[in-house]
């Protein structure tokens, strides 16, 4: 299979050519790319709203959230229309579907797709194939499990969504790819139960699997913490069709046995990392997936468990546009500056374009890109490390604002607030939801004083926050477990504590309602103890 992996570098060599170029100038290719998209504005009637006739008109366009331009983006029901039937205000493009993701006070936003933006995708999936066959592992079978975002149950929408990561990329890609993929089966299970349970069937079956793409780094350990729970008693076995590949797996789970006897007979519970990954799927050599910001200890277990497999972050890509992608000759994650164009935001609100940014410069993204999103803020801050062919390198830090994103699921403040007031918990003078890691992550809920129970406001909660797709489907998988609730009037005067012994000022104190920040292990600790000390 090697000589047909490198006719496919072949294949994706145009398009990684053309990147190169555009990396060597990027002012020119940026300024071609917005000439392209501010075309598509002008014929289109968001375009026509703004008065928008030239590209000298380009600073009359507004910077946006998806708040600001939702009515534009969905002006009638898309749920009971045909999105080919649709007409879209925002681009002369027809929508061919729109995909769902998180939003920002909503539970959920609609982002639509034309065949330019997939095509975007496309370009930069192609780069970054061009790269790992060139210059990565050398791949030898080509086996690749895509990471789908699976529908649980019946109702969840009817809109047509990604179903996986290929789905990003366009048919003849698609096509071309098929013969590689590692597939679960179908989309929609019954629960997350039935997923984890196919998915690792699919997986353990893969004897030649050499890549890995997913989002979040938790949702391979949620897969892997499956197995784990049943590789001892081998309980998946007899579903695998292949014998040769049963036997392989036999063999390697009585190996393992054997060398834990001592452990078992002793009833310790064994970790992750005591487990042989490796001979399970030895021919692994790529994991793909985030491992920048809050995704860094994630990213850092997953090469721990595989040592010698290449753990690559994905760089930055969102639902509503590609915008970096990692090249290993480059040693970081470069804009994909011929398809998107960039705007850079500071502190202070001013905007930069690309070439102006400076080496070690923080800004948020704004971005335009060629499904009608256009100066759209992204909510992304990234970091410029270094240049590569005069083309800056940009390192993802983390969402602007109070949005906190342990595993994908990302949380933000002004939906937390919507449904606090939802619930109606009364009585409250202290709310805060905080973040926590350990021993899985899951979200505390920390309130001084209400009326209702800690397991009635629990349950509540859970139950909403349901309803962004994200948490929904992180939960489900058992990335995140359920919301905690802990009530006490002491919660304010502990934290306040430990935050001036840590070091800071009594009046730069602040109690958010919602920390982005993961809970530190003591000051949780301190917190746990209140409850030792309620009446039973």
């Amino acid at each position: 299979m090697r000589p047909l992996i490198q006719l496919f570098g072949e294949l994706f060599a145009p398009a990684s050519q053309k990147f190169s170029q555009a990396l060597a100038q990027p002012e020119l290719t940026q300024q071609q790319v917005q000439q392209d998209i501010c075309q598509r504005l002008i014929h289109s009637q968001y375009g026509e709203s703004l008065g928008i006739k030239s590209l000298a008109d380009w600073h009359h366009i507004p910077i946006v959230n998806y708040d600001d331009i939702e009515k534009w983006i969905s002006p009638q029901d898309v749920r009971s229309t045909p999105p080919s039937a649709l007409p879209s205000p925002l681009t002369p493009e027809k929508i061919i579907f729109y995909e769902k993701t998180s939003g920002s006070r909503g539970a959920a936003k609609l982002i639509p797709y034309t065949k330019s933006l997939r095509r975007s995708f496309n370009q930069m999936f192609c780069v970054w194939a061009h790269d790992l066959i060139v210059n990565g592992p050398k791949f030898q079978t080509g086996k690749v499990y895509f990471c789908i975002s699976p529908q649980f149950g019946t109702g969840e929408t009817n809109l047509p969504t990604l179903q996986d990561d290929s789905e990003y990329l366009d048919l003849w890609l698609r096509w071309l790819l098929a013969p590689f993929l590692v597939s679960a089966g179908a989309v929609q299970f019954r629960d997350a139960a039935e997923f984890k349970e196919k998915l690792a069937l699919a997986l353990l079956s893969a004897e030649n699997l050499e890549i890995i793409s997913i989002w979040s780094p938790s949702f391979l350990r949620v897969i892997l913490d499956y197995i784990a729970q049943r590789f001892v008693a081998p309980l998946l076995q007899p579903s695998i069709q292949n014998l040769r590949r049963r036997a392989t797996l036999r063999e390697v789970a009585q190996n393992f046995l054997v060398g834990l006897q001592p452990s078992i007979q002793e009833s310790v519970e064994l970790s992750l990392s005591q487990y042989p990954w490796t001979e399970i799927w030895p021919n692994l050599k790529l994991i793909s997936c985030w491992d920048a910001a809050q995704a860094a200890d994630g990213a850092g277990l997953l090469r721990s468990l595989f040592p010698g497999v290449m753990v690559q972050g994905k760089g930055l890509l969102a639902t509503e546009a590609p915008m970096t992608v990692p090249l290993i000759e480059a040693g970081g994650c470069l804009p994909v500056l011929d398809e998107v164009f960039f705007e850079f935001e500071d502190t202070n609100g001013q905007i930069y374009r690309l070439e102006e940014l400076q080496l070690g410069g923080v800004y948020g993204v704004v971005v335009s890109q060629k499904g009608g999103l256009y100066r759209y803020r992204m909510g992304d801050r990234v970091r410029v490390t270094h240049f590569y062919r005069q083309t800056p390198c940009l390192e993802f830090l983390g969402r602007e604002g109070t949005i906190s994103d342990l595993v994908g699921e990302k949380l933000n403040s002004d939906f937390l607030w919507d449904i606090i007031q939802e619930q109606g918990i009364a009585g409250a003078f202290f709310t805060s939801l905080v973040p926590v890691t350990f021993p899985q992550p899951y979200y505390l809920l920390l309130l001084d004083t209400v009326q209702e129970t800690e397991t009635e406001i629990a349950q509540g909660l859970d139950a909403a926050f349901m309803r962004s797709p994200h948490y929904r489907q992180a939960r489900l998988l058992g990335q995140l477990a359920p919301l905690r609730v802990l009530i006490s009037p002491h919660i304010p005067e502990i934290i306040t504590n430990f935050k001036t012994r840590s070091g800071q000022k009594w009046g730069d104190i602040k109690h958010p309602l919602l920390e982005t920040s993961p809970i530190h292990p003591e000051l949780l600790h301190q917190l746990e103890q209140l409850n030792q000390h309620k009446p039973q």
